[in-house]
């Protein structure tokens, strides 16, 4: 794409404060007529803050919006898709019970005497729908189509209503490799037409595919804009995680591999559409360490060990017994506890006392014909409130009265008390106080040296450095790399996030 080529949106400036903090610093961004420009960043970063601020679902505190020339203050979004902005998300927002054209044209219905032309309505649907290759009836109802199809006809109302600028938020992260193939010849198309398109994505192998330029942001400021083409991907991790490359060889506390036999085995294992087959095996009193970007599969692989999303594919053995996760349940059965990222809306029960979420999951593995008596339930509590040091006025204060380090201790407590064989934990120091971070540390190298199995998911890589026995690497929902021993340093995990090819974990 030329140099200086007509911008169609420029944002200058742009700041947004929720409840005094700051969610958006002064962010520029511009896009470009008959662009492609990727706007990237991890959890906070300020990335969703930003469309909203620019498609009028916030009002922005602070900066200016031009398109074409123009000064522009959409005050909702209603009033930007008037001016010539839409936006298509991850969850399709349109109506599967209605049909094709119903959800085409909702709203701006040709009619005749207060009556829908339905004849008329279709016969536009089909000539809109020819633009994009899509040869579907458009008097079917949406649902019945995949997920791939019900994009485009999103993007196709979001195009037809707009016709300046068209958002995409994360419209990838639920289709396959075909599907993916027929949305970026689409977008491919509008890009021809002189459309510009903000991609929002968290799959770097598409950004390089796709887009002509990246945007970074991090805590809510802008990092910088570069060209694609010239822009390294070790260059962009580092710009998104914030930290330089050095010449690190290694963090004194690292553990060593545990030489023992595998206490867990997964063979193959993998979901379509979630995570792509992985192998891994963990042992007795090893820490393995999960990295990646958001987005890489961390979570994915965590969810599917734990049969959260139960694997559709491959073998699991515990302890040399095939077994079957096929739902939480079944895996805390087996010996397996799981402590989500998102605490407050996976994890703890808000209006339940520390003493009740401490002892959830002992009671879903005893079954409710078997209930934990008071009197156990006061003395588990009392000896983790103790124990963990949860600051708390009492076991039966309401969970959600304590700060975010004290709920994460709490959670732990709940799965420390059913003494699990594999604990699995997601972002466990995120959002936490300097000294509960220091403390849950102390506790994974603590339960390591008594031989409990620990998968730890972190976006803290010197954090993860530090306790893990090997680390395991993903990318774009596939395991691509095993670090151990020297190769497991900060410079290692981005430099494996950010190889252009695609390999199978190496041990």
């Amino acid at each position: 794409m030329p140099d200086g080529q007509e911008s169609v949106l420029v944002a200058t400036g742009i700041s947004k404060q929720f409840l005094g903090l700051k969610a958006l610093d002064a962010v520029d961004f511009d896009l470009r007529r008959g662009e492609v420009h990727s706007l990237l960043g991890e959890n906070g970063a300020g990335k969703s803050t930003l469309i909203k601020c620019l498609t009028g679902a916030y009002r922005r505190d602070a900066g200016t919006l031009m398109l074409s020339g123009e000064a522009i203050d959409p005050h909702n979004t209603f009033e930007a898709q008037k001016l010539g902005i839409g936006t298509v998300y991850q969850e399709v927002n349109l109506l599967p019970n209605l049909t094709v054209a119903d959800n085409l044209y909702l709203g701006r219905q040709p009619t005749r005497f207060g009556m829908t032309l339905t004849r008329q309505m279709n016969r536009m649907s089909r000539m809109l729908l020819d633009q994009y290759g899509l040869d579907i009836d458009p008097s079917a109802p949406l649902g019945q189509f995949s997920v791939a199809v019900q994009q485009v006809v999103a993007i196709a109302r979001a195009v037809d209503l707009s016709g300046k600028v068209l958002i995409l938020d994360e419209p990838t992260a639920s289709l396959d490799a075909q599907e993916v193939d027929l949305l970026f010849r689409i977008i491919g198309d509008l890009k021809g037409r002189g459309l510009g398109i903000v991609f929002i994505t968290h799959f770097l192998e598409q950004v390089y595919r796709i887009s002509d330029r990246i945007t970074v942001l991090r805590n809510g400021r802008l990092v910088g804009t570069r060209d694609t083409a010239s822009l390294e991907r070790r260059d962009l991790v580092a710009m998104m995680l914030g930290r330089e490359l050095s010449a690190e060889t290694g963090h004194a506390a690292m553990q060593q591999a545990k030489a023992g036999p595998a206490r867990f085995r997964f063979r193959g294992v993998g979901r379509r559409g979630h995570i792509a087959p992985f192998d891994l095996d963990i042992a007795e009193g090893e820490v393995v360490g999960l990295a990646g970007l958001l987005g890489s599969g961390r979570t994915e692989t965590a969810e599917v060990m734990f049969g959260r999303k139960p694997a559709d594919v491959g073998t699991i053995e515990v302890e040399g017994r095939a077994v079957t996760l096929a739902s939480p349940q079944a895996a805390i059965a087996e010996g397996l506890g799981f402590c989500p990222e998102d605490r407050k809306t996976d994890g703890i029960i808000g209006d339940l006392s520390v003493r009740e979420n401490i002892v959830l999951a002992l009671q879903a593995r005893r079954g409710w014909a078997r209930p934990v008596s008071r009197a156990e339930q006061n003395e588990l509590a009392d000896s983790y409130i103790k124990a963990l040091d949860i600051r708390t006025d009492g076991r039966e204060k309401p969970i959600k009265l304590l700060s975010g380090g004290n709920q994460q201790k709490a959670i732990l407590a709940r799965w420390l008390a059913v003494n699990p064989k594999l604990l699995i934990l997601d972002e466990p120091t995120r959002g936490i106080d300097v000294g509960a971070h220091a403390e849950i540390i102390k506790l994974i190298r603590d339960l390591c040296e008594k031989g409990m199995s620990l998968a730890v998911i972190s976006s803290e890589l010197e954090e993860l450095v530090a306790y893990s026995s090997r680390i395991r690497v993903l990318r774009d929902r596939h395991h691509v790399e095993e670090l151990a021993a020297e190769r497991m340093t900060t410079e290692g995990i981005v430099a494996a996030i950010a190889r252009a090819e695609t390999s199978e974990a190496r041990p």
